[in-house]
């Protein structure tokens, strides 16, 4: 990739990097000593046509970015995550790191200012499920498919629409939001809570009606999530999944074999939707367009959980009922819209001998 000189100036560095990122549509960076800065474009990770770092140099690139504090838990943790923001239209995720030794950096780009649902290609039926008074939303998806934006134009959505006491618990706070007509507490796990399971039960005694969990990621999280659903809250949560129906399994799986089918009880009862994302390079420019299924906790699909027959889920979802859609049906109205190529809709589709590319 040809690129511009670089003005090797401390104030002046950073900023070069991130903007190079926004203007060639980037969703991702990476820093490392003895590589030039590598771009992720559509999916596609792309070198850029510089020398490679040398460590002095990459560390103050890296340290400009870093408060006092941040240096000082980097130093001590070797990992640090924090949320960057220097431009009114994006702000970054950021993680730091050591490979073999040496100073590294991740950052994913994340626009700031906020689009529609409809916009963003988010099923219409999550705005019904986001006004909801209570139940367990889930959004789930591989690493880099957009979880995050979705349920933080969700927790906006909520703001802008309902008056309610919406808690988030996050590591880290990816998004700051300002309260509308919602009352927003934001906690980040490491400085406000020790762990996103003593958030979440932290919480619950401080009057929430909404609960957002930033990523469920063991036992204690999945546990405090299902029972604030249980006692009247309506919680939205991010799981790393492959699909809906591999979430559920996901989360079953994660108790102790003996309480499994109480656990499969609770889920049925308190289950509003499952949400499965995909993020595709357009057809045309350099962009990616959002691809989803859509599992509605309807009274058909409430039952084929207690029973633990999750192979029957897909059946209801093909129906197209209440919102639902599959995987291979989203990917051929995207085709057919003229948004993703056929070979992209084939290679993202988990039964590509269901989809319906003819107009």
């Amino acid at each position: 990739m040809n690129s511009p000189e670089l003005d090797r100036r401390s104030h002046v560095r950073i900023k070069q990097y991130l903007d190079l990122a926004i203007g060639r549509h980037a969703s991702d960076l990476h820093l490392a000593v003895g590589r030039p800065p590598i771009y992720r474009i559509q999916g596609v990770l792309t070198p850029m046509d510089l020398p490679p770092f040398e460590e002095s140099y990459l560390q103050d690139v890296i340290y400009e970015m870093l408060t006092e504090r941040q240096k000082a838990q980097f130093e001590e943790t070797r990992d640090l995550d924090f949320s960057y923001y220097y431009s009114n239209d994006f702000y970054f995720r950021v993680n730091v790191h050591l490979e073999k030794g040496h100073i590294a950096m991740t950052i994913r780009i994340m626009p700031s200012l906020m689009k529609s649902l409809e916009q963003l290609g988010v099923p219409l039926v999550a705005k019904d499920l986001a006004m909801r008074r209570a139940g367990f939303f889930l959004i789930v998806g591989r690493a880099g498919m957009g979880k995050t934006t979705t349920m933080v134009h969700l927790v906006e959505y909520i703001n802008q629409n309902r008056q309610a006491k919406i808690i988030t618990v996050e590591d880290p706070i990816e998004f700051v939001f300002q309260s509308k007509r919602s009352l927003i507490v934001q906690r980040e796990v490491g400085s406000d809570t020790v762990s996103f399971g003593s958030g979440l039960k932290h919480a619950l005694r401080q009057d929430p009606d909404v609960v957002v969990v930033g990523e469920m990621r063991d036992l204690d999280s999945i546990s405090m999530a299902l029972t604030a659903a249980e006692t009247g809250h309506l919680v939205i949560a991010t799981l790393h999944s492959p699909d809906t129906i591999e979430a559920i399994n996901r989360i079953i799986d994660v108790y102790p074999g003996d309480k499994q089918n109480q656990i499969r009880v609770q889920l049925a009862e308190n289950l509003l939707a499952v949400v499965g994302q995909n993020l595709l390079p357009e057809r045309h420019g350099t962009g990616r367009v959002l691809s989803s299924e859509v599992l509605v906790a309807n009274l058909a699909v409430r039952n084929l959980i207690r029973r633990n027959s999750l192979a029957e889920i897909r059946g209801q979802m093909e129906t197209g009922r209440e919102g639902m859609q599959t995987m291979e049906q989203s990917l051929s109205d995207l085709y057919r819209r003229g948004l993703i190529t056929e070979e992209v809709a084939r290679s993202h589709a988990k039964y590509p001998s269901m989809l319906k590319l003819q107009a």
